[in-house]
């Protein structure tokens, strides 16, 4: 049996060790760039996928380490992105899974042949074949622009393409949206712009780092045993006495539970709006050469606008009409992993929890690993199940394509373990 996986991000990784592990030998990995750590490579080329030269994680450390392999004790409660990738590289090599992963090799084509095998079309002009193909490329490199884009004549960005504040120096900058990147992006350039707005369509949570003195998500990890409106209530009532009235911060109140949207964690955000350092605008109504019209009427222009407006879902080596989920609404997979229609095709981190990511990849990893060693197996009817949880999970949140791929933590963890532990699901 032969296994490729495509990316060795944080996804990739945990899937080969995990699959290892459950003794399959025939595994390979194919990573396009010359090391591994996705994401987390830091690179101040623009267009090239990778965090921003400040990136820390906005999950805590105790919440993002792999369960047989944590994090160095000297590690600060949210670890940078060279702490990040550090803590990669040394998984590799404790594991010894260099043997696994192939560097500098893109997968430009992946195309199902006979009895649900797979041809991959690799960029050193090589064929390769498999019996199950495992894609773990991320979700984050392909971005979703405005229509408005074309429209406006200074300098336009995607947070994609934002590595450093240097070259905004006395800019008047505008931010649109307020999830996570656009929240870094409008800390980062107001140390050195003369003036940063962030512009927000929607209201949203956003939640300091800390609450109660705790990391925010362990914090919500000691409330699972309430019912989830108590948690809510609790998270309300703990975010209340934390930061006052989204109001105080000229932010719209969210008229939703903090579980149906996903949070924006940030703490610096609120001490720059209290300090004018940025000023929270409405959604954008037009725009025209360098002047931004909002819904409120008012008006403004800018040198600089920075679109921090979210990634399409991208599978640049499928054929879109093999699958295409750019625009989907949600996403039907069995468990965010098989697809219905290709029962050796699976996916591993394409997910997007309110939490860490790649915790969850390793469960899923581990699921793999026993399923193709035959040691559980699947619910007879996990196709149906899969066209049915992709509805449940798009009713769980907010219409908004940021919510295609979200799942509540810790009942999607529990779902993986009871299938992993033989136990019927919902």
């Amino acid at each position: 049996m032969r296994v490729a996986i495509i990316g060795a991000g944080c996804s990739g990784l945990t899937a080969i060790k995990n699959l290892a592990e459950a003794g399959l030998a025939e595994i390979v990995c194919y990573e396009k760039n010359d090391q591994i750590g996705g994401n987390w490579v830091y690179t101040a080329v623009s267009g090239d996928s990778s965090v921003s030269k400040t990136t820390h994680m906005i999950s805590s450390k105790w919440m993002s380490q792999f369960s047989d392999f944590p994090m160095p004790d000297d590690y600060p409660d949210y670890p940078s992105h060279q702490q990040i990738l550090a803590y990669f590289q040394t998984y590799v090599r404790h594991f010894q899974l260099e043997k696994y992963i192939r560097l500098n090799i893109s997968v430009l084509h992946a195309e199902k042949i006979e009895k649900e095998r797979w041809c991959l079309s690799l960029s050193d002009g090589t064929q390769s074949e498999c019996d199950y193909l495992l894609v773990a490329n991320g979700h984050h490199a392909v971005p979703r622009h405005p229509e408005w884009k074309s429209d406006f004549t200074g300098k336009y960005l995607h947070a994609h393409a934002f590595k450093t504040n240097q070259g905004l120096e006395n800019k008047r900058i505008l931010v649109v949206g307020t999830g996570n990147s656009g929240c870094d992006c409008a800390v980062e350039a107001s140390r050195e712009a003369a003036q940063v707005d962030i512009s927000l369509r929607t209201p949203q949570y956003i939640i300091p780092k800390f609450v109660m003195g705790k990391p925010t998500d362990s914090f919500a990890a000691s409330l699972q045993w309430l019912p989830q409106k108590i948690q809510d209530w609790l998270q309300r009532i703990s975010l209340r006495i934390q930061i006052g009235r989204y109001r105080d911060y000229q932010l719209p109140e969210p008229d939703f539970s903090p579980t149906q949207a996903h949070p924006t964690i940030n703490s610096e955000i609120f001490d720059k709006i209290r300090h004018g350092k940025i000023h929270p605008r409405p959604g954008i109504q037009s725009v025209s050469d360098q002047t931004v019209h909002f819904t409120d009427g008012s008006s403004s222009q800018y040198d600089v606008i920075i679109a921090a407006t979210g990634y399409k879902i991208s599978f640049p080596f499928l054929d879109p009409d093999f699958i295409n989920w750019e625009d989907a609404g949600h996403v039907s997979l069995y468990l965010r992993i098989f697809h219905p229609d290709h029962p050796s095709l699976f996916f591993i981190g394409l997910l997007q929890p309110q939490g860490c990511i790649w915790t969850l990849a390793e469960v899923q990893s581990k699921l793999i690993g026993q399923l193709l060693i035959r040691k559980i197996q699947l619910p007879s009817n996990w196709r149906e199940l899969a066209i049915s949880e992709g509805k449940y999970w798009a009713s769980q949140f907010i219409a908004r394509p940021r919510h295609s791929i979200e799942v509540h933590y810790y009942p999607y963890l529990k779902q993986l373990h009871q299938i992993i532990e033989g136990k019927t699901t919902r």
